[in-house]
């Protein structure tokens, strides 16, 4: 997620069906606005680390609905208690970011957590130097698809969250992520397309969601300023709405707030993306 994050990899069940379901994706489409806010916890590891328990108590007065986790160390906190603290606060989880590593070597212990959360799909978040070249991306790629295949038995979705690299960089000629588009079964590999990434990495993101309909789970949305570095939803320069257009194109269920770069005290930048998007109609 972050350009610092590199060595971070790692809801009631109710309420997380109807946010996740066909028919809440429709009447996002067509009202023309996001249903329901969300963000990525990532945004306020440090809050989040400190103490987890009050910093979804701010995050949900801010009115966010949606969490995802990643990152500020959820993966070793008591998970019972974020689910308790989630459930009693109005939070959903409809997913969670857990590192490569962690889906290779803890995979059942991942799917206890996520279950545990009350998410019902697994991001992979970031992949490191040493899997970005031809080789070892071929051989991560049939991890990745067999990781997809194994969630999907424990009745979990899968997806890939993307950063720059995997379209600047090009073993053969060819991205690392359109590698990934290719060789990974659309069935059970998703894409959370980071908007802000996407952009920094010189794709037209307009062209690239039609290139990827109806294989987006989500997106992570944060701002971008003339000088391209990250800010608050509102503060930059993305056309938000005309990306947002094409959601029936996408198939994306969730909005996530992400800055990962965001300025202490955090709430203050939290807020203005959130209000954003919330008065934001395409």
């Amino acid at each position: 997620m972050n350009l610092n994050r590199r060595s971070m990899m790692l809801g009631a069940g109710g309420l997380a069906a109807l946010a996740a379901s066909p028919f809440a994706v429709q009447a996002a489409k067509a009202s023309g606005k996001i249903a329901s806010v969300g963000l990525q916890l990532y945004t306020v590891r440090e809050l989040f680390a400190a103490d987890p328990v009050a910093t979804l108590e701010k995050v949900a007065k801010v009115g966010y609905r949606e969490v995802e986790f990643g990152g500020g160390g959820y993966d070793a906190m008591d998970h019972k208690l974020l689910r308790s603290t989630m459930d009693r606060l109005g939070l959903t989880c409809p997913s969670l970011h857990i590192g490569y590593d962690a889906l290779l070597d803890k995979f059942d212990a991942s799917v206890a957590m996520a279950k545990t959360l009350g998410a019902g799909t697994v991001v992979l978040p970031y992949m490191v130097d040493k899997y970005r070249n031809a080789e070892a991306w071929k051989a991560a790629l049939v991890n990745i698809n067999r990781f997809g295949a194994q969630l999907k038995a424990a009745g979990l979705g899968f997806a890939y969250h993307n950063h720059d690299f995997e379209f600047t960089t090009k073993p053969d000629g060819v991205s690392l992520f359109d590698q990934l588009v290719k060789a990974c079964d659309p069935d059970l590999v998703k894409i959370e397309l980071d908007v802000y990434w996407a952009i920094y990495a010189g794709q037209d993101p307009q062209a690239l969601i039609r290139s990827l309909a109806g294989r987006i789970y989500s997106y992570h949305v944060k701002d971008m300023r003339a000088d391209r570095s990250m800010t608050s939803v509102g503060s930059g320069t993305v056309d938000f709405a005309a990306i947002f257009k094409l959601n029936a194109i996408a198939g994306v269920q969730h909005f996530y707030v992400e800055n990962d770069q965001a300025p202490a005290p955090y709430i203050p930048d939290i807020t203005k993306s959130f209000q954003t998007l919330r008065a934001l109609r395409f």
